[in-house]
């Protein structure tokens, strides 16, 4: 660790590095803080960090918009014309991004992939480093583009590093690359350790009585609804706490018990204050194609809040987190049942709390952004990459005048509506 540090120092004094970096995202940055937003805005304290969206069809004339996160990213929309062919799309985002780059001096930058099908309209463009960061299995997901496995192929074969999102993601890929490395889920431990000290209760969760047995994220085809209704059908005198959007399955279908309440998308800022009144925390996550590769960011963050979780088998909750007695393990409502039960007569906590806190206690965001960083030296170092000409930054007047050219909307910083 101590020599790639020097090596990152030594590159870093000889002006080796890119100045900027490129995201491609299947997600929109506005949508649900995780795992690129934790790691992006911590690029942008030190480079400047483009995000771009996937498009938007809805205007009659292709272009750019641009908004400023509170984290000095810079998010970028494609707007599109509504009833173009795949290929026309295609080379509409091309066209656009060929633009942005020229206009905004794009030439010593970090190509950063959350998705592959981005691969169809950049595969031209030629970064200091690309870096794949294959946060999910998304080939598995409900409405994946049929081209998203060949894609990856590609990406794989563009990519100089690789990392994955959890333990799981990395076994199954290990061979598909000869600089792949595994990232779980980490946490900003500060931020729901809040929880364990708030005292001041959220007004629509107020009411709810106890026990409560909570849930945040999306709610979407991974998670097991059954079970969710099952164990409140059979429990009426617990009640249930689901926060956040209903995305791809219908919200009918969802089950509709008094004590389930669905309480919608809360800010990231807000989540600790809603933990802090939960008995237990859950991971309800189906066991299919969708879920068997995936590590959730929300089990270290509800065991930095305190709680009590119990989670379905999902392998990279099972590993670490089950095996070290951390986390309840429970596939049906009888076992959900028998664990909730168990820990909901548990008075003191303090010697699973002392486990949970040296678990964690080197799991961080910035501990991760560093390693990955790490890893991004030494492929510069590989390859040997001299010194271009030192240019300053851009002042930022000057790239938004450069944005205005390009028919970009250049917006004021705005605070995001960031939702789980």
């Amino acid at each position: 660790m101590n020599r790639l540090k020097t090596t990152t120092e030594k590159l870093a004094a000889k002006n080796l590095f890119p100045k900027d970096l490129v995201c491609f995202s299947h997600l929109r940055w506005n949508f649900v803080y995780q795992r690129p937003q934790h790691l992006l805005s911590r690029f942008a304290k030190h480079y400047r960090v483009f995000f771009f969206e996937e498009p938007m069809f809805d205007t009659d004339t292709n272009n750019l918009s641009i908004t400023i996160s509170n984290e000095n990213v810079w998010v970028v929309v494609p707007h599109l014309k509504g009833g173009m062919s795949p290929s026309e799309v295609t080379r509409a985002q091309k066209e656009l991004i060929d633009s942005f780059f020229t206009k905004m001096e794009l030439e010593k930058y970090i190509l950063w992939y959350y998705t592959p099908m981005a691969l169809e309209f950049t595969d031209h463009l030629k970064g200091d480093v690309t870096v794949y960061d294959c946060m999910d299995e998304l080939a598995a997901f409900k409405f994946a583009p049929p081209s998203l496995h060949e894609n990856e192929k590609k990406l794989l074969r563009k990519a100089d590093v690789v990392f994955t999102g959890g333990q799981s993601l990395y076994e199954a890929k290990a061979n598909c690359h000869k600089n792949i490395h595994p990232f779980p889920s980490s946490i900003d431990k500060e931020h729901f350790s809040r929880a364990r000290l708030n005292t001041t209760e959220p007004a629509d969760q107020a009411s709810i009585p106890h026990p409560r047995m909570g849930f945040f994220g999306v709610v979407d085809e991974r998670m097991n609804i059954d079970l969710v209704g099952q164990v409140a059908a059979q429990r009426p005198d617990w009640h249930f706490v689901i926060i956040g959007p209903v995305v791809k399955i219908d919200p009918a279908t969802l089950p509709n018990l008094p004590n389930i309440h669905y309480l919608g998308g809360k800010s990231y800022q807000e989540l600790p204050s809603y933990v802090s009144g939960w008995d237990i925390a859950m991971i309800p996550f189906a066991l299919n194609e969708s879920t068997k590769f995936i590590s959730p960011t929300k089990t270290p963050e509800y065991l930095a809040a305190g709680k009590p979780v119990i989670s379905t088998s999902i392998r990279d909750v099972v590993r670490p987190y089950g095996q070290n007695k951390l986390v309840h393990i429970a596939d049906t409502a009888k076992e959900f049942i028998d664990c909730a039960e168990r820990e909901l007569k548990v008075k003191d906590k303090s010697k699973w709390l002392l486990s949970v806190d040296t678990f964690l206690k080197d799991n961080s965001w910035m501990a991760t952004w560093k390693r990955m960083m790490n890893h991004i030296s030494s492929v510069l170092e590989a390859k040997n990459i001299v010194s271009r000409e030192k240019q300053p930054f851009k002042q930022e007047e000057k790239i938004l005048q450069k944005a205005e050219e390009l028919a970009i909307i250049p917006v004021q910083k705005v605070k995001p509506r960031l939702y789980v």
